[in-house]
């Protein structure tokens, strides 16, 4: 852990206000849930993922979908890439989701796109080198909350996600949504 130097006080309902700057750079945004351990005389906030707490379930699933559709499966929060399976999965585990992929988790659609059709493909990480050229991104949404994606990428040329791997993502995101 390191320390930031910034010192706040607790007020008189319990509550801390967490500067704008580390909020920023974690992330958070306001009604974003945090986990709440402590450790003697240690408090620490962590930003709460539900699919990180399906570990096995969602790491079985990305690699139950790569095998049945061949294409690499990748399952995110809304903040990073908890779960790639396939070839080029070294490529998205554990990154932080594009802004692009924020913005279609947000509202909360399927998305396909088919390069070779004309599609416009969106990168799922800031930093990634893949070159897409077709993908499947559905959104975990359980309650109204958007808790994540389930994706399908190819980065074949000439490639398409054909509607059976569609569905299975489909079926995916459903699955784990309605574990919550």
């Amino acid at each position: 852990m390191k320390a930031t130097g910034i010192v706040r006080r607790i007020d008189e309902l319990g509550r801390v206000v967490i500067p704008k700057e580390i909020r920023n750079t974690l992330r958070l945004k306001s009604g974003d849930p945090l986990e709440i351990f402590t450790e003697r005389d240690e408090l620490t906030l962590k930003k709460y993922s539900p699919i990180a707490s399906l570990e096995q379930f969602s790491e079985g699933t990305a690699k139950s979908l790569n095998d049945l559709s061949g294409h690499l499966a990748v399952i995110c929060d809304t903040d990073e890439v908890l779960y790639a399976a396939g070839s080029g999965k070294r490529e998205f585990g554990g990154k932080t989701i594009s802004k692009k992929l924020e913005k279609i988790l947000e509202e909360r659609k399927s998305y396909l796109a088919n390069l070779s059709e004309g599609g416009d493909v969106v990168p799922i990480c800031e930093e990634s080198q893949a070159e897409i050229t077709a993908q499947i991104i559905v959104p975990i949404v359980s309650g109204g909350d958007c808790l994540g994606a389930v994706a399908l990428i190819s980065t074949e040329q000439g490639a398409k996600i054909e509607s059976s791997a569609a569905k299975l993502a489909q079926l995916s995101a459903t699955i784990l949504a309605n574990q919550f």
